[in-house]
């Protein structure tokens, strides 16, 4: 039988210069995404006022417009379903006595797109600014 002899490996050695890149990229990676607090050049108390206004406190609240995950539309609190045809007749006359109206759609993650245009158009139809749109999460 003829065995190998092993040879004596030495002992690993540690390569300091590759260690020092590494920790430099690390440090100028640190430095640029750093954000850096800026001090204000000038310290000012403002004076309070017990008479201003909060804006937007004398704005009438905006007409809210559901959509359901079934595409069924509700204008403001009401329960029962409303037709595109009826929202955009209800939306017509309801900016007639209030010209500054404003929509709001209230708007499910699961409802059909189209639906959603549909009130947008009806809103523009009936020249009604949207206030703002907003999607609630399935099942909530």
């Amino acid at each position: 039988m003829h065995f190998f002899v092993r040879k004596h490996r030495g002992t690993p050695t540690v390569i300091i210069v590759a260690l020092i890149d590494v920790l430099i990229v690390l440090l100028i990676f640190l430095i640029v995404t750093t954000t850096f607090k800026q001090q204000p050049a000038l310290r000012l108390a403002l004076p309070e006022s017990t008479q201003a206004k909060k804006t937007g406190a004398d704005e009438a609240a905006p007409l809210v417009v559901s959509v359901d995950p079934h595409g069924n539309l509700r204008l403001g609190a009401d329960v029962v379903p409303i037709s595109a045809d009826q929202l955009k007749a209800e939306l017509l006359k309801r900016a007639a006595t209030t010209p500054d109206l404003k929509l709001a759609i209230s708007a499910d993650q699961a409802a059909p797109w189209g639906q959603i245009v549909k009130v947008m158009d009806a809103a523009k139809e009936a020249k009604i600014n949207i206030a703002s749109a907003f999607m609630k999460e399935a099942g909530k």
